[in-house]
């Protein structure tokens, strides 16, 4: 390839990777065009984006960015995920494919980087196991809301106590 076309194809990785700091890579050297082509189309349903590309190259293009420790000590073609909601559910939907070895046997996660940090394949699989962001935010939202309601019961059980009392002298009278 010649340095022209290498600066190219560069560009347009960069371009692509740009405003990306989180990503997995894997593995789907061996895949057939129809096995590939069902994958792109699982992983566009879950808002993901794969690019495959020669490791020498994406290192040239993410040289400087949070991205490059990624692909340290990366060999051959190489794919590159990133999208999803946060990075936790992009982990998780990455494993789940990775462990469907009967429709993608040659798909494996290899690694990739969070927050400018390079994580492994046991990383990942750490990674993984966290709530995602959504989970998140409904553990909070449970925290947030679990004073309020225990007050609440603690000022309305004696009202509702001396309301009955108060009713039930009421019906007494009569």
């Amino acid at each position: 390839m010649s340095k022209y076309v290498k600066d190219l194809v560069t560009r347009d990785i960069k371009r692509r990777l740009e405003g990306v700091e989180d990503a997995v890579l894997v593995s789907c050297v061996g895949m057939d065009a129809n096995t590939t082509n069902e994958l792109r189309g699982e992983l566009d349903k879950r808002d993901i984006h794969l690019l495959v590309v020669k490791n020498s190259l994406a290192r040239r293009a993410t040289e400087g960015t949070q991205l490059a420790a990624a692909f340290e000590g990366a060999t051959g073609q190489i794919g590159v995920c990133w999208g999803a909601s946060d990075f936790v559910s992009l982990v998780k939907e990455v494993v789940e494919l990775d462990k469907d070895s009967e429709k993608y046997k040659s798909f494996v996660a290899d690694g990739g980087v969070m927050d400018g940090e390079r994580l492994d394949a046991d990383g990942l699989k750490a990674v993984s196991k966290w709530p995602s962001r959504q989970e998140q935010i409904s553990m909070l939202v449970g925290q947030i809301l679990g004073p309020g309601a225990q007050l609440s019961a603690a000022m309305l059980g004696p009202g509702k106590m001396l309301n009955s009392q108060i009713k039930q002298v009421g019906e007494g009278e009569d």
